[in-house]
């Protein structure tokens, strides 16, 4: 946990100290931000065949981008009506996840990434950096691949474990005078630590959504989040999140 504090610390000093940064770091380009109720069903197979139970979640998420780069972010309170001390998977945890693109060159930016989870009996923080880089198209679509080595620091394992690659996209249309999008979170672990659990073999997970957005203000969709030799099992685990968001 030192070494990523000081990581961060290190990027944070150089983005405040840097004279173009100071002048543009809260100069943003264009920003979004919006709270939402979410409900994760899982499938009845994934509840037989893993540790997985259904959950409603609030979220908040928002994001920003800079001359100097992206910054992105989600907080996550799941199963909010329950209590810290209630049985997993029915008590309550908190999830978070910071993501900072800083710019390189064109279209080419440094990569950090830290996803936590936290509740009475489990922990997880899974630090990413590396490179990422951003496709962006003149009919609405922008795609995000990325890869960097995955430092891991949990309730039952810590240190480097192999490599995480993925991508983010976002695809904006309309159809008769109404807004949509289609959105998909991917990633794959690579080259794990043997002693995770998962024997080496590739994990993956991530989530392909759907929005209508009726009013600027509000949206709404439902997501399908799947996973395999990931979230505590070798499992394919599949579900749909059905989701209301307020846009600020």
């Amino acid at each position: 946990m030192s070494l990523k504090r000081t990581f961060l610390s290190t990027i944070l000093l150089f983005l405040l100290s840097s004279p173009l940064f100071c002048e543009d770091i809260f100069k943003a380009n264009y920003s979004f931000s919006n709270l939402s109720i979410n409900y994760l069903d899982w499938t009845d197979k994934t509840e037989k065949d893993s540790p997985q139970k259904d959950f409603p979640y609030l979220e908040f998420e928002g994001g920003a981008g800079f001359n100097w780069g992206e910054v992105y972010m989600f907080l996550d309170i799941e199963n909010p009506t329950e209590g810290w001390d209630d049985e997993p998977a029915d008590n309550l945890r908190v999830a978070f996840k910071p993501v900072i693109d800083i710019s390189l060159a064109q279209n080419i930016f440094l990569h950090i990434q830290d996803y936590t989870l936290q509740s009475k009996d489990f922990y997880v923080h899974n630090l990413v950096v590396g490179l990422s880089y951003k496709i962006t198209t003149d009919f609405g679509l922008w795609i995000k691949p990325f890869v960097g080595p995955h430092y891991q620091d949990s309730t039952f394992y810590s240190g480097y474990n192999g490599i995480i690659a993925g991508w983010v996209f976002d695809y904006r249309f309309d159809i008769s005078k109404n807004s949509f999008s289609i959105a998909q979170w991917h990633e794959c672990a690579l080259a794990r630590d043997d002693k995770d659990g998962y024997d080496d073999n590739i994990g993956r997970q991530g989530a392909l959504s759907f929005w209508w957005h009726p009013v600027e203000e509000i949206s709404t969709g439902f997501q399908y989040r799947y996973a395999s030799y990931n979230l505590g099992s070798s499992e394919y685990q599949d579900g749909i999140i059905y989701s209301l968001k307020y846009n600020f």
